[in-house]
């Protein structure tokens, strides 16, 4: 069943002539046709890690200021890989996270059952830890980890000198500094400062190329020269030497031309959608305004009838406006997470506002 909806979702989708939240589905072929006009004709496939891996390597560690950096398949490969180069330089097997964080919500505590490390949690306040609370920890860790943004606390950033005192604290305790930034890409404009001096707080950084950026999967891992070795023996043991990964660093690279430099844009009208949302009857978003290009709604209906009703608009307006929507601990409320890319740019106030109302006319119906 739950496969049935997820077809007839992207079939909506894919048939909107507008989207407020996210990006119309493209086909096998349309991904296929965008990589092929990408590539040229003169362009070869890379072999176990050379050719175009090199250049996507070469343009990430340009453009986050670090002096190397090193293509993986996944995120949580990645990361599990930046905390274990901290216990071993550092000598110590705790790390600092939050209980909100990647590695604990989504990557299955693989830096436990992998590598036999422990976590500490700063704090659980749905925001990154600050300085005081990591000078206050009960004991060392090898590595801090920071999320820009927590995604799972709804999108959220420090301030600049929030981010810069805690990772003082980190370095003043002895340990290592990694920032989980699968969506740093959006997270500049809030913080007033270049990806580069961003990643140039913490001593390696994590990128994603399929958030955000639109590719097709893939991420990379910034430091040192010395962690980009360490990195890229670890990878082969962890099984990310993969023979060919063309299709994935080409999508990175078309992402990194055509999306990124729009990200701020995106940013910038995520405010003006967030307002607009704000003002339908019982809507909640968080935060407010907006750090990033994504950001969390509230409504006060149950999330099967708000699934149902945005599939309904969308098959017979042709118009996209949410979806993704989960029950919360509050009965009869419910929470979805917006991200306004491309398609949102076209809309004003006054259509969100409108197209918001007949949504929950089909939902009240």
């Amino acid at each position: 069943m739950a496969d049935d909806v997820r077809v007839r979702r992207i079939a909506a989708m894919r048939g909107c002539d507008r989207i407020l939240d996210g990006v119309r589905p493209k086909s096998l072929r349309e991904r296929l046709a965008e990589l092929s006009e990408a590539a040229g004709p003169e362009l070869m496939p890379d072999y176990y890690g050379d050719g175009l891996v090199g250049e996507l390597e070469d343009r990430v560690a340009g453009l986050l200021g670090a002096e190397a950096a090193v293509f993986f398949p996944t995120g949580t490969m990645a990361q599990q890989v930046a905390i274990r180069y901290g216990a071993d330089l550092t000598g110590r097997s705790t790390v600092a996270l939050h209980p909100l964080g990647h590695q604990e919500m989504h990557e299955r505590r693989a830096y436990a059952d992998l590598t036999g490390l422990r976590s500490v949690h700063p704090t659980a306040a749905p925001r990154n830890p600050t300085a005081a609370e990591i000078a206050a920890l009960p004991e060392p860790v090898g590595t801090v980890v920071l999320e820009l943004p927590m995604r799972d606390a709804g999108f959220v950033l420090p301030t600049w000198a929030e981010l810069t005192e805690v990772c003082e604290a980190a370095r003043g305790s002895g340990a290592r500094v990694h920032l989980d930034g699968a969506r740093l890409w959006e997270s500049a404009p809030y913080l007033g400062h270049s990806l580069a001096e961003i990643a140039g707080r913490a001593d390696s950084t994590y990128v994603s190329f399929y958030k955000t950026l639109g590719g097709l999967s893939g991420a990379a891992l910034t430091g040192t020269t010395a962690l980009a070795a360490y990195a890229r023996l670890w990878r082969h043991r962890y099984g990310g030497q993969l023979f060919q990964q063309w299709p994935a660093v080409l999508s990175a690279l078309v992402g990194l031309d055509r999306e990124l430099p729009r990200v701020p844009e995106y940013v910038r009208h995520a405010r003006t959608i967030a307002a607009a949302l704000a003002q339908l009857p019982g809507a909640v978003v968080f935060p407010q305004p907006p750090h990033t290009h994504q950001f969390r709604l509230w409504l006060p209906h149950p999330a099967a009838l708000l699934n149902d009703a945005g599939l309904l608009l969308a098959e017979e307006e042709k118009v996209w406006f949410t979806g993704g929507w989960r029950d919360t601990e509050i009965p009869g409320h419910a929470v979805t997470e917006v991200s306004v890319q491309s398609p949102a740019l076209e809309w004003g106030t006054d259509e969100v506002i409108d197209t918001g109302l007949r949504l929950l006319d089909r939902v009240q119906n």
